[in-house]
């Protein structure tokens, strides 16, 4: 038989309450629907990329096909269809690698998550700069992209949420259109 007593919470605390085991549960809920969120997304994706692959097989064929035709209106229409069709393709392959960028980005703040509610749910921890410090450097280092270290150090330099966030659309904006930030 459990003879442990219920836990404690914000709607129903006792003298056991702790604004930490609060922040701890609601880290773990961020983690666990940013994964749910990006399992979701991976599923589409994956299915997306099966459709283009068969895509880009389906438009090889009716290219080679087409070479075989004679010279002809329907042989041009095939043919400049097939070229429209493939610079559709070529713009969703570049959807696809923001796309990649964005669920990179949110696996690391995932498991940033993760190291934060480790350390504020360690009590050994919690109180020493050390592992803060330590922390933030583990979190930077794994950035690749310059507008997202940027982001970082204006965060822990103090400044607004909102004030990171202009500045990033800011440094976007002054990137050549059509440039990827390689990741």
């Amino acid at each position: 038989m459990n003879t442990s007593q219920p836990l404690s919470t914000a709607s129903s605390p006792d003298l056991d309450w702790s604004q930490i085991r609060e922040t701890v549960a609601l880290l773990n809920l961020s983690v666990a629907r940013i994964e749910y969120s990006m399992s979701d997304g991976n599923d589409s994706v994956d299915t997306l990329t099966d459709w283009f692959t068969t895509m880009v097989q389906n438009m090889r064929a009716i290219e080679t096909a087409s070479e075989e035709l004679e010279d002809s209106e329907a042989k041009q229409a095939i043919q400049s269809n097939s070229r429209t069709a493939s610079e559709h393709v070529q713009s969703a392959i570049i959807a696809f690698q923001f796309y990649d960028k964005l669920t990179q980005r949110l696996a690391h703040v995932s498991k940033s998550l993760s190291s934060l509610t480790e350390l504020v749910s360690d009590p050994e921890r919690v109180y020493v700069p050390y592992e803060w410090s330590e922390l933030q450097t583990t979190i930077k280092s794994k950035y690749t992209l310059d507008s997202d270290k940027k982001m970082f150090d204006d965060i822990m330099s103090g400044m607004s949420i909102d004030d990171a966030l202009q500045e990033g659309i800011e440094h976007a904006k002054q990137q050549p259109s059509g440039d990827i930030e390689l990741f």
